[in-house]
């Protein structure tokens, strides 16, 4: 089993942040997106999506999405539990996750993608070319500044996204604000809720990976 990766890219980082809560370690294999690796031929046959992260299992199964890859380790090794631990919570944290997913992940994604001078052509991930709309670019700016106030509310009265324990859904959620800063926006210092929060998921070892 191996995991195709790349460390300085957001969306594996979700991968590795979920294996280090499990304590499960896996070789990995480093792919690099600054120079375009993922279009080479060679990687094309890992994944013709040409995206990270990409998990192959021993008997050459390949699952090429982050959150595919985590229900996968979810599976094969339930605790810690971080999709929940019964119907509800499982309900409730997807949703969770799914939305910091849209409207955080993807927000800055938008944002990034349509503006940054080295991804013209490529303003969505993959192997089509589609080119940047700076419409989009300022839409994701103010989606995130959106995303910030909606955290910081719902975080007012709880330890952590879905409650008063560690989820998937704040894996998303922090790597979707680190991802934010990356790009220079950064969370308003208004926002003291989800400073808060924000400083306690980053203390967490796996927060790290």
């Amino acid at each position: 089993m191996k995991l195709y990766d790349c460390a300085t890219a957001p969306s594996p980082r979700r991968v590795r942040i979920f294996l280090a809560e499990k304590n499960i370690a896996i070789e990995t294999i480093q792919v690099d997106l600054r120079n375009g690796e993922q279009f080479t031929p060679a990687f094309r046959a890992v994944n013709p999506d040409c995206t990270v992260p990409v998990l192959e299992l021993d008997d050459g199964t390949r699952i090429t999405d982050a959150i595919g890859i985590c229900i996968y380790f979810e599976a094969m090794q339930p605790d810690p539990p971080l999709m929940g631990g019964d119907a509800k919570s499982k309900a409730l944290i997807a949703a969770a996750q799914r939305r910091a997913e849209r409207d955080g992940f993807y927000a800055v994604m938008e944002a990034l993608r349509n503006f940054t001078p080295g991804l013209k052509g490529h303003a969505v991930p993959g192997p089509d070319a589609y080119e940047q709309i700076p419409e989009l670019a300022a839409r994701g700016r103010a989606r995130v500044q959106r995303f910030f106030e909606r955290m910081d509310a719902e975080l007012a009265d709880r330890a952590f996204v879905c409650g008063e324990r560690f989820s998937i859904a704040d894996i998303t959620t922090l790597v979707s604000i680190d991802f934010a800063k990356w790009i220079k926006l950064p969370m308003p210092e208004s926002c003291m809720h989800l400073r808060r929060w924000h400083e306690l998921v980053s203390s967490r070892p796996g927060a790290k990976a």
